[in-house]
Order: C-alpha cells, then sequence, then structure tokens
C-alpha cells in the first residue's frame, strides 16, 4: 500500500548510497555516517558501564548503529578483551574496523557454554541479522539432492528440499552441474520413468521416452517389475559414487549375455557401460586413496578478494565454486573464518579433510564442530609440503586466475554504465537501475511491473509486480502514476534508492514521473529518463516495413535523443527496457488465466469451491477441461455422468468466447520479446546455475 509519507526537505543531506559498487560515488556526509572518527569510550560515556560489565566468558558480541540495526555480528574465546578493543583508541588499527566504528553506537553480547557453542551461534545470528560488515555468499540457499520417489514405479528428479514422504534421498551435492549431469547419464542408461505422478496415472499409450527405449512404459504396459528393480539400483549407485562396482557389476552381466548367446542384449549393456565410462573419465584424478577434501585458496589485492573451494571427491575433482568480496581490510584468517562458518552451514556435504591456505584461531573447535555434524573424524589443515600441498597451490591459482577474469568482466560493465551515464547527461553512473512498465488486456487486468538491474544484471530477488488499486479503468498514466508512488513510500521506509529510473513510454510517462518525484521531494535522490518503442514509419501497404529508432526523452528537454543503433548505452536501456515488459506480460497473463477459470467454472450449477478444485488439480489447466470428453470429467472423484455432462454443455455453449479470449492472450503473448544476451556473464552466479526466482505481487 502506498504510504502518504510528508515531502522530504529539499535541503536534506543526500542518503548515503548503501550498495558495494564497482564505481566510485561522492563521499558521504558526516552527519550521515555518524562522524568523521571512530568513537571512543571514555570514563563518562554512556557505554563505560555497559563495557565494564562484559564477561570474560566465550559468547558473541552485535555491533549496532545508532538506529539499533546490526551492522556486525563477531565470536570471541573471551568476551571483555574483544569486545573493549573495538571502542579503545588505536584498539584496532585495521582500516576495516575504523570504518565500521564510525556507525557503532551500541552493542550487545551473548554467553555460550563454550567456544563452539558460540561459533554455533554466531553463524544462526549472521543469517537471522544479515549484518552488512560480514562475509554474506551469495548461494546460502539450499543444495541440490537427488530423490527416488515413493511410487510402485519409482523415478528419479532433483530437488532442495527434503520431507518425509518415504522417499529415498541422496546428497546434498556440492555441485549442481556434476548432480545434472549424472541424472542425465541415468536417464539416457537406464530406461526408468521421468513423467511426474499425474502424468503417469493418465497415460492412455506409451509417450515418446518408450518409442526411443529411455523408458520401459509401466504406465500402460506389463513390464518386469525385477528388471525395473535391477535398472533403478543401478543408477542409485551412481548416485553414490559406486561407479567402479557398478561398472564391474553390468560388464560381469554383459559376459553373462554374451555366453548365452543373447548378443542384443549384451550390446545394449555394452553402450551402457561405455556412456558410465566417458562420464568418470572427465572427472580429474587427483590422487588414488579416495579421500574426500574440500580445498580453499584465497587471492587478493587490497580490499579486493577472490576465495576459492576446490571439492574433491574420492580423489577426484569433481567441482570449484568461488566468490568475490570488496572493500574488506580484515586479515585472511578473518575473512577465512567467516567464510567457513557460512559455506557449512545448513546441508552441505562435510569431507574427510579440509585443506587451508592460513590458520585460524578456531580450527579446532570448527574441526570438532564439523566432526559432530558429519558422524565421523573431519581435519582442517595447513598443509607445508607434499600432495597436499600442491592441491593448495592450485586452489591458489584458480583464485588468482578468478579474480583477474572477474575484474575483466566488472570492467566491462563499468565502461558500460560510465557510457550511459555519458550519453544520457546524468550527474551520477547510475549502479542500480530500475525500470517500469504498466500492461493491460483489453483493458482489463491492469498491471504494473518493476525490474532492477544492479551494475548491469539483473537483480530479479528485487523484481516486483503490481496490482492497480486505485484506478479505474485504462488509463496508464494514473497507472504509473500509483505504482511509483508505492514504489518510493517502500523507499523512503527503507532509506535505499535507485539510482536511475526507466520509464517505459515517452514524454508524457515521464512527467508523470517527474511529478511523483516532485510530490515526495526525492527529486534529487532518483535521476529518472523514459524510452520510446519503435514505431512504423511508412503506410502499411509497402512491402518493406521502415521503422524509427529508439528514443529516450530526458527531464528539462524537449526533444528526445537517439543513441547509435548497436552503442552498448542502448544495448541497456533495450534490455532493461524488455525484460520489464516480458514481466509485466507474465504477471497479466497469469491474473487473466485464474479468472477465467475462476468465472468459468464458477458459472456451472452444481460446481462449487471443492469440485472446482478437484477439477483443476486433475486436469490442470482450462483448456484439458475444454478437451475433455464426459467419461473423462466423470472420472473424477466427486463427479457423476449428469454433472459432467452439464460442465461439457456449458463449455461447448461458450466455446466461441473462450476461444476469443484465448486469441487475445496469445496475442498478447506473441508481443513479449525475448531477455536479451548479457555482454558479460555475471560474477555471481548461484552454485547451481540458476537465478533466484521471481517474486509475487507487491
Amino acid at each position: 500500500m502506498a504510504n502518504q509519507d510528508s515531502p522530504r526537505d529539499e535541503q536534506a543531506p543526500i542518503i548515503e548510497r548503501p550498495f558495494h559498487s564497482l564505481v566510485s560515488y561522492s563521499p558521504a556526509t558526516p552527519e550521515s555516517t555518524g562522524g568523521d572518527e571512530p568513537e571512543t569510550v571514555s570514563a563518562g560515556h554512556p557505554l563505560a558501564k555497559k563495557l565494564a560489565a562484559v564477561p570474560v566468558e566465550p559468547g558473541v558480541y552485535l555491533l549496532r548503529d545508532r538506529h539499533g540495526k546490526v551492522l556486525y555480528v563477531g565470536k570471541a574465546k573471551s568476551l571483555r578483551p574483544r569486545v573493549r578493543a573495538y571502542f579503545r583508541e588505536r584498539g584496532d588499527e585495521r582500516f576495516q574496523v575504523r570504518f565500521l566504528m564510525k556507525r557503532v553506537r551500541d552493542f550487545d553480547t551473548l554467553v555460550a557454554a563454550s567456544e563452539k557453542e558460540a561459533l554455533i551461534l554466531e553463524n544462526n545470528l549472521i543469517k537471522q541479522y544479515k549484518p552488512r560488515y560480514n562475509i554474506r555468499l551469495k548461494d546460502d540457499k539450499s543444495y541440490l539432492s537427488a530423490k527416488i520417489t515413493n511410487h510402485p514405479w519409482p523415478r528419479i528428479t532433483v530437488t532442495r528440499k527434503i520431507v518425509k514422504d518415504g522417499g529415498r534421498y541422496f546428497g546434498p551435492f556440492g555441485s549442481a552441474d556434476g548432480l545434472r549431469e549424472t541424472i542425465d547419464v541415468i536417464r539416457k542408461v537406464f530406461p526408468l520413468r521421468t513423467c511426474s505422478d499425474t502424468v503417469f496415472r493418465n497415460r492412455a499409450r506409451p509417450c515418446l521416452e518408450y518409442q526411443i527405449k529411455r523408458c520401459m512404459g509401466p504406465c500402460c504396459l506389463p513390464v518386469d517389475r525385477a528388471e525395473y528393480e535391477r535398472h533403478l539400483r543401478a543408477a542409485q549407485m551412481l548416485l553414490e559414487g559406486r561407479n567402479l562396482e557398478l561398472l564391474k557389476e553390468m560388464r560381469e552381466r554383459m559376459k553373462s549375455h554374451a555366453e548365452r548367446l543373447e548378443f542384443e542384449e549384451a550390446a545394449r549393456i555394452r553402450d551402457r557401460v561405455r556412456a558410465i565410462e566417458k562420464t568418470v573419465e572427465r572427472q580429474t584424478v587427483l590422487h588414488h586413496w579416495g579421500i574426500d577434501q574440500d580445498v580453499f585458496g584465497l587471492y587478493r589485492e587490497g580490499g579486493f578478494i577472490e576465495a576459492i573451494v576446490l571439492m574433491i571427491r574420492g580423489g577426484k575433482l569433481t567441482s570449484a565454486q568461488s566468490w568475490s568480496f570488496e572493500d574488506l581490510e580484515f586479515a585472511d584468517q578473518d575473512v577465512l573464518a567467516d567464510l567457513l562458518t557460512q559455506f557449512y552451514s545448513g546441508a552441505r556435504f562435510i569431507p574427510d579433510e579440509v585443506i587451508l591456505p592460513t590458520a585460524i584461531e578456531d580450527a579446532d573447535v570448527r574441526a570438532e564442530l564439523l566432526t559432530d555434524k558429519r558422524g565421523k573424524k573431519v581435519e582442517l589443515i595447513v598443509p607445508q609440503r607434499g600432495e597436499k600441498l600442491r592441491l593448495l597451490e592450485m586452489a591458489q591459482d584458480n583464485a588468482r586466475q578468478s579474480f583477474h577474469s572477474r575484474r575483466d568482466s566488472e570492467s566491462t560493465r563499468e565502461r558500460m554504465l560510465e557510457e550511459l551515464r555519458r550519453r544520457l547527461h546524468l550527474r551520477n553512473t547510475p549502479k542500480r537501475i530500475e525500470c517500469y512498465d504498466i500492461s493491460n488486456l483489453q483493458g482489463s487486468m491492469v498491471v504494473g511491473s518493476q525490474v532492477t538491474f544492479d551494475e548491469g544484471e539483473p537483480e530479479k530477488n528485487l523484481y516486483r509486480r503490481y496490482r492497480i488499486r486505485t484506478v479505474e479503468g485504462q488509463d496508464d498514466f494514473a497507472s504509473l502514476f500509483e505504482v511509483l508512488r508505492r514504489r518510493l513510500a517502500r523507499a523512503q521506509r527503507d532509506g535505499e534508492y535507485p539510482d536511475l529510473w526507466v520509464i517505459d513510454g515517452g514524454k508524457g510517462q515521464l512527467n508523470v514521473a517527474l511529478e511523483v518525484l516532485r510530490e515526495t521531494g526525492a527529486r534529487d535522490q532518483i535521476e529518472v529518463v523514459s524510452l520510446a518503442k519503435q514505431h512504423v514509419l511508412n503506410p502499411a501497404r509497402e512491402r518493406e516495413v521502415v521503422k524509427s529508432e529508439e528514443r529516450v526523452f530526458l527531464p528539462n528537454r524537449k526533444d528526445p535523443i537517439v543513441l547509435p543503433k548497436n552503442s552498448t548505452a542502448l544495448f541497456l536501456l533495450v534490455r532493461i527496457r524488455d525484460e520489464a515488459h516480458r514481466f509485466a506480460i507474465t504477471y497479466n497473463r497469469e491474473l487473466r488465466r485464474r479468472a477465467r477459470m475462476r468465472s468459468v467454472l464458477d458459472d456451472i450449477e452444481g460446481i462449487g469451491p471443492v469440485r472446482r478444485r478437484a477439477l483443476l488439480r486433475h486436469f490442470g489447466s482450462l483448456r484439458r477441461i475444454r478437451e475433455a470428453s464426459v467419461d473423462e470429467i466423470s472420472a473424477v472423484k466427486g463427479f457423476n455422468a449428469d454433472i459432467a455432462a452439464a460442465i461439457r454443455r456449458h463449455l461447448d455453449g461458450i466455446a466461441t468466447l473462450l476461444d476469443r479470449e484465448e486469441a487475445a492472450e496469445s496475442s498478447l503473448v506473441n508481443e513479449a520479446p525475448m531477455p536479451a544476451e548479457p555482454l558479460a556473464p555475471h560474477p555471481d552466479v548461484s552454485a547451481d546455475g540458476n537465478a533466484p526466482q521471481e517474486p509475487s505481487a507487491s
């Protein structure tokens, strides 16, 4: 809901941008940062008594700003000397600590029974508060596992959720790519079903998977259960990493078939053996004693740090994962300790050995904690010679290469943003850009979309969708005004503003955005431009279509500017605008689909909420219900032949109207552009390569 906040005073200081950036901004005012120097505590200071009462036991401390927000969470073997060091003059000379203490105005401590419990508590508090000055890994979601479903004819799926549903789970796996490659091999080699339970129940004849011999067709054909179980067991061995044992069994079975002159079956097993061998060969063999290890490497240039972990399973390098951190002046030991805390939280596979580039203060406690979690001994090692030192050097080399390749990518995006600033005559280089679009379907279901790009790359967790609440009918200007007003209410509440608004439209839409900024007093906080779509210039009868150039409208400028056709700045603007258009249409489609299903089924006599849900669960969509026969509808639980016939009559009677609505929806969908390809890969892609899910409506 829009907050009717009073306009901000025009002389108020610009709020400091709270985002780490590739580009430099002018320094924040002393008022916004809380002063130029870290605050020291003298005898008469309000915190003096609180510091004197800090216990000497192990525990966790939380440093807070003047608003009570947690800035940093730390762990200490003894709280008193550690906390007091922060508030003493020259107590900690690290630049990062001095910068942090400029903002600290209070602290809290929590005592733990042991250093191990303090480590667990620190990890939980970092997850809860997400402090700005603690390292936060980008991929803190659940890790992938493989699942064999609890079904008479089980299938193998990939999941992030572990639930007690009778299924068998394997993992979690450190590498999403490695798991998906294994699942792909299983589906090619072992003829197990891949369809969902709903599809399985409703099949009348075998599907394409059966035709290409990747499924035995248990949905509608008599299948030898013992043979199916044999394939399932072989797939399970592959998931468990028992590759050599599986290959040995398969070769013996191949030889047995050949001795019985069953050459076709022997040839099929031979092809499966070769496919598995090809997958195993792609893994880099580092040693042959079959141990599991995680090898961490660090590379830094000042406050810029690249961290990497090589995951070695059974003596083979299976995958690697890297992270990049900026403006971190903490020592390598502190960075590594924070990294380990978060990396091994949640459902993470824990190896036999964790190899580190430098010793950390609480290595024994961490090893004990990981041992308890795994149920088997875990060692933290800083190697000095031999094979493990070679592994560490490999990790360090990979961290250095990842650092330089990532910096090259960031340099490209920095130049792109700088070109956008120069060509659009902006005050600042736009680090965070938001684009807005209004979409409707024949004047109904009016929705707004907001997409956010951070340093030239989409941040899908910051996308927002808006249902228009205060505007009746189709009024794009009023709808845009409502969306922007609601967005600014949230920005004022959170104190986080984007650098640039891009509005899909022309001069009228630009003026709406400017009016919203003037009303809320945020004109100095956010810059705004609008991007007008191309339009056809020549008559419709001519064979060749001639379109105008993309036009960018700027505030206080009569005529639009036309960016060069192949410029990076135009590429970025069009990419952002097309993404906002796609996101709005997707939401509009979803709302339309829900409304049509509800309205069509609710108009049928004898169909209430329970039966409507049963129909939709069984068929999945209105289109499939329309295609279903009376017998298929009456087979649904809770339905009989009379109700099925009534549904069939009603749907046939409004078939023309439904066809027209579906055609209109299809034409709307066809207008949605495909997202443009990025100029360079984003450095913070998660372990499984997937971007975060798009959010629900705001």
